[in-house]
């Protein structure tokens, strides 16, 4: 594989993904992810990382990692440098290696200065840090400081640098942060990067890792609804777009997409999941913590973006919703598809859904999560279900495939981002 980047492929050229790395609560490769997405399964339970009741926090589900071994994941990773890095690293690390893996490519197979790095995270390494703040002697051996690997350990964008060194990516490796939009952000940038021929292969993905009673006061602290209280069965603690909402569960892990202009991913022979047509970002410039209730800003962003891409809406088969089960995104997302489709009935609109009761809320992998799991949907010809919808909301009553996986003809998708700072995010994918 080479491009000497000499003739730049313009908006024209077609991205597709070749490849996922997906590190997440009881999934460690690709299969285990589509097979919880695509069957309903939620993978939130009883939260064991931190005691809520010592912290006063009602709070009690999560959708945690379990134990991790990364040496499956990166074979040729040094036990002395793995030793120097936090697990949190060692994850994303993992998930960027896997992806590259899975698109069928090894280290040697792209040129150094044509590969890239682009991940998001809206919080960096804040558990190290909470570590580091609540240790009586941070220098001491064992400490936070006690080797030099604590320059590794705090910066946010660590887990990038450490996965570039590690595949030999000398292209751009950067770290983004804006909040539950910054996945979409990272493969936006991916995109940029690829069409404008400063790359042949981008590894753009999040991570997240926010289990932590610090995080769940920020969240408590916007009031009832946001973060779920549910107790007795927290495989249902996440319920979208049905009138017994809670809020979400925290989520964490990591997900990165092998991303590849189409003329070079087929000429090396390679398994495509997914074309990715185009994305549209954008600042409402409004409420700091809410969003468009009118679905007026949405919808209309949305309509750019097909128009953008030279679609239609009539084409548009799935919509996958960021879909958090708090009252004001449900709404918005709801009342986006309608003002999309104008004197439609609920029954005439397409199927919309979320992944958020599988994999919990996990803010700067919030995206990739999306893109990822439309990018399957269009590749298997199945929709996943929304778990957790038994009642719907009369205001969110579209269809949200809620009574299981459902084979379709799908052509055209839309994954959605929201996010605090009033920001908004669309990515159109096609089947390839």
């Amino acid at each position: 594989m080479h491009s000497d980047g000499s003739a730049p492929a313009g908006r024209s050229e077609p991205v597709v993904v070749t490849g996922m790395g997906t590190i997440l609560p009881r999934t460690h490769n690709v299969r285990d992810f589509w097979n919880h997405l695509s069957t309903g399964t939620s993978q939130v339970g009883p939260l064991t990382r931190f005691d809520s009741a010592a912290h006063g926090l009602p709070v009690h589900a999560a959708a945690q990692l379990g134990e991790f071994d990364h040496r499956p994941h990166l074979p040729d990773l040094p036990d002395s440098h793995a030793r120097k890095y936090t697990r949190e690293i060692l994850v994303v690390m993992s998930a960027i290696s896997s992806a590259l893996r899975d698109a069928g490519l090894g280290k040697g197979d792209v040129p150094p200065h044509r590969l890239g790095i682009v991940q998001s995270s809206s919080r960096g390494p804040l558990s190290w840090w909470r570590e580091t703040l609540h240790t009586p002697d941070p220098t001491a051996p064992g400490g936070p400081f006690g080797d030099s690997g604590a320059m590794f350990r705090g910066l946010p964008g660590c887990p990038a640098t450490m996965a570039a060194i590690h595949v030999q990516a000398q292209g751009l490796v950067t770290t983004v942060s804006s909040a539950c939009v910054g996945g979409h952000h990272a493969i936006g940038l991916a995109l940029r990067e690829l069409r404008s021929g400063n790359a042949d292969v981008v590894l753009a993905g999040g991570h997240e890792f926010p289990i932590l009673p610090e995080v769940a006061r920020c969240y408590l602290a916007l009031g009832d609804g946001v973060l779920s209280p549910e107790r007795d069965a927290p495989h249902r603690a996440v319920r979208p777009y049905d009138r017994d909402r809670a809020g979400f569960a925290l989520g964490e892990g990591a997900v990165t997409l092998c991303l590849e202009r189409e003329s070079t991913a087929r000429a090396r022979g390679a398994r495509v999941y997914a074309r990715i047509l185009g994305h549209k970002a954008m600042n409402e410039a409004a409420h700091g913590t809410s969003m468009d209730l009118t679905g007026k800003v949405t919808a209309g962003a949305m309509a750019d973006l097909l128009t953008e891409v030279g679609r239609d809406r009539d084409q548009l088969g799935y919509i996958c919703g960021h879909g958090t089960a708090t009252r004001y995104n449900d709404l918005a997302e709801s009342r986006a598809l309608r003002a999309l489709y104008p004197g439609r009935d609920d029954g005439e609109l397409p199927p919309h859904g979320s992944n958020k009761p599988i994999y919990g809320h996990t803010f700067g992998m919030a995206g990739a999560i999306n893109v990822a799991a439309t990018s399957l949907m269009l590749h298997h010809q199945r929709l996943a279900p929304t778990a957790n919808v038994v009642n719907p909301d009369p205001e969110c009553d579209t269809d949200h495939v809620a009574e299981g996986p459902r084979d379709a003809e799908l052509d055209l998708a839309l994954s959605m981002s929201f996010a605090f700072g009033s920001q908004t995010s669309l990515m159109a994918l096609e089947r390839a």
